[in-house]
């Protein structure tokens, strides 16, 4: 019986994944220090570069660049609600939408996490060099592009 398997080539969900873990294990305390989950923080992250958008930002929005699925959204929202990081309304444009924006609160945690967070990247460069790091971004902005080109082909 032959224990190779028919894989040729190394499996890059994991290592995208592991890749994720790795670099999150250095924000994870950050986050859990400001009382934040993974969801939250990546939800405060999209407040935050979106702040400027005076009326909000639609929840679909958020959860696509959040990537949380509705139901999981709900839910992070709800709490983030309670816990004074966002303020939730009707979208003036569309009454059947809701938009969500951050408070001074929520602004607040995504200015103090991203000191860490930045200090975090600054190393990685200086680890890793510009050079690479640089390249690093580009072949997975490529492979994002190449992916999303491909499943709007694939039936």
């Amino acid at each position: 019986m032959s224990t190779s398997t028919p894989f040729i080539h190394r499996n890059l969900p994991r290592l995208l994944l592991e890749a994720r873990e790795a670099v999150m294990a250095h924000t994870r305390p950050s986050l859990r220090a400001h009382g934040l989950s993974d969801q939250q923080w990546r939800v405060l992250r999209v407040l935050g570069e979106h702040a400027d958008e005076a009326t909000g930002v639609e929840t679909g929005r958020v959860a696509s660049e959040a990537y949380l699925l509705g139901p999981s959204l709900t839910g992070v929202l709800t709490r983030m609600a309670r816990d004074g990081l966002i303020e939730r309304k009707r979208c003036p444009l569309d009454a059947r939408r809701t938009v969500v924006r951050a408070t001074a609160q929520g602004l607040a945690k995504v200015q103090a996490i991203s000191q860490t967070i930045e200090a975090h990247y600054a190393w990685m460069e200086q680890e890793l060099g510009k050079t690479k790091l640089k390249a690093m971004y580009e072949l997975l902005d490529g492979l994002i592009a190449l992916e999303a080109v491909e499943s709007s082909v694939t039936p």
